[in-house]
């Protein structure tokens, strides 16, 4: 037995493998000591996660905070993804803001691997709700 493709589930798709890939360049940047770009990368990682949820309800956001604020609205709120991820999906957007942004604020090389740790544990638990729900 096939399982009927839905509506927007390549797009889904596309976004959790974009986000593995921002995880392994996080990784990459981190290991050369690029501490910045490691944490940039984490939190591309983490928007594209949350893309992948707001396509299975057939929404887009153009802006971070859309995303963000949809992403809470429609998968924190109701429970569906648990409020830690909140937490770290505006964490790491804040901490991405001060190392492209802010440039005289320090970064350091602990703050980047948590990013990183973070950012994985919220495109797991992403992924384990899309294939629990049948999109993956």
């Amino acid at each position: 037995m096939t399982q009927k493709r839905r509506p927007h589930q390549q797009e889904v798709a596309l976004y959790i493998d974009q986000a593995h890939q921002m995880l392994m360049v996080a990784a990459h940047n981190l290991d050369a000591g690029f501490d910045t770009s490691a944490i940039n990368r984490a939190y591309y990682a983490v928007f594209y996660a949350a893309n992948a949820t707001l396509s299975t309800q057939g929404l887009s956001r153009s802006k971070h905070s859309g995303v963000i604020s949809a992403f809470r609205e429609r998968f924190i709120k109701p429970g569906l993804i648990e409020t830690e991820y909140s937490g770290i999906y505006g964490r790491v957007m804040n901490d991405r803001h001060l190392g492209d942004y802010e440039i005289q604020q320090a970064i350091t090389s602990d703050r980047a691997t948590k990013d990183l740790e973070d950012a994985r544990r919220f495109v797991n638990r992403v992924q384990a709700y899309l294939k629990g729900e049948g999109w993956l």
